[in-house]
């Protein structure tokens, strides 16, 4: 009978339709199950939500956190999910187990953070300027300060960022049409581009950072955004885009600051102000369940007036009953 370590072998060199992000990200949690030797050896038809249970407490121990413990036992589950489709096992162990508690909601960062990195970004680029110093250090600085404003204001993912090129932008509109997993260049996350409006200081930065470089290239501007060379003609790599903006973070005393949790500061932003349509357009989820789920603890809450009738309602029915008058004599 086939192990949990067999299985999970034969599933991730199956023929999927993942992306390549995809596809490390579950050969990583993968590679973290096989090396829980108990589990691995278990047979899969042998499998119990208890035996699983354990391996929670196990990773947990070991220092795995809630949502890393969430992704493994999601790896788990596809594995034995596609082998109970392919006929490999006639009956899923786990089908209805569920996986440990959601994590902490998403943590968006505070105006006081985003104020403070928006701020030192225009530092960087004023002293460039100012300290006369060479002309890839000053296209640095400019792209860092790009960075922070678009990630702040569209919301997009790393992976979309790094691979935004000047024509995606028309006017104030972005079409986020492509994005880097594990720095192959596919279609974004939901499968389809999507377009959205950027703030008119936002698209005026881009602009003008666009025409800058273009008449400090000696050669044609290359086509990307972020790159690493004053001709922008190669693009910056996801980690890469990472790192940079981890170092900008440090240098201006936010150390809690990601790229991601500027993504949900914009969710977060949008959802407390009722506008879940327009949270899921934004960020590109592929339904608005997505949204709700991820973003539901910063819905407003609009039920005063439900919340004074019932008041009025309790306060009538605790309210003293007013005896009934005497009858009067009629004699």
């Amino acid at each position: 009978m086939i192990t949990v370590a067999e299985l999970l072998e034969r599933w991730l060199v199956a023929d999927h339709p993942w992306k390549p992000s995809t596809q490390v990200g579950y050969a990583s949690n993968a590679r973290l199950i096989l090396a829980d030797r108990k589990l691995a050896s278990t047979r899969v038809i042998s499998l119990t939500p208890q035996a699983v249970r354990a391996a929670f407490g196990r990773w947990e121990a070991a220092g795995a956190t809630r949502s890393t413990v969430a992704l493994r036992f999601r790896v788990l589950r596809s594995a034995i999910g596609w082998a109970y489709d392919e006929r490999i096992i006639d009956h899923h162990p786990i089908r209805s187990m569920r996986g440990p508690g959601r994590p902490e909601p998403r943590r968006p960062l505070a105006d006081d953070e985003i104020r403070v990195l928006l701020a030192f970004a225009e530092q960087r680029v004023l002293e460039a300027v100012a300290n006369d110093r060479d002309l890839r250090h000053r296209q640095l600085a400019e792209q860092d300060l790009l960075m922070v404003r678009l990630a702040a204001d569209s919301g997009a993912r790393r992976g979309e960022l790094v691979a935004l090129r000047f024509d995606d932008l028309a006017g104030q509109v972005l079409h986020v049409r492509r994005a880097a997993s594990a720095d192959v260049i596919t279609t974004p996350k939901s499968g389809r581009t999507r377009t959205l409006t950027l703030g008119s200081s936002t698209a005026r930065l881009w602009r003008t950072l666009e025409q800058d470089w273009g008449r400090d290239s000696d050669a044609a501007l290359g086509p990307w955004v972020f790159s690493p060379e004053t001709t922008h003609s190669r693009r910056l790599t996801n980690a890469a885009l990472g790192h940079r903006f981890e170092r900008l973070r440090d240098a201006a005393g936010v150390p809690g600051a990601s790229l991601h949790r500027l993504r949900h500061t914009v969710a977060t932003f949008l959802v407390a102000r009722g506008e879940i349509l327009q949270a899921q357009a934004r960020l590109g989820h592929a339904d608005a369940s997505t949204t709700l789920r991820e973003y539901a603890y910063a819905l407003p809450l609009t039920d005063q007036s439900v919340a004074d009738a019932i008041d009025r309602h309790l306060d009538e029915l605790t309210s003293p009953v007013a005896p009934d008058p005497p009858a009067r004599s009629t004699q």
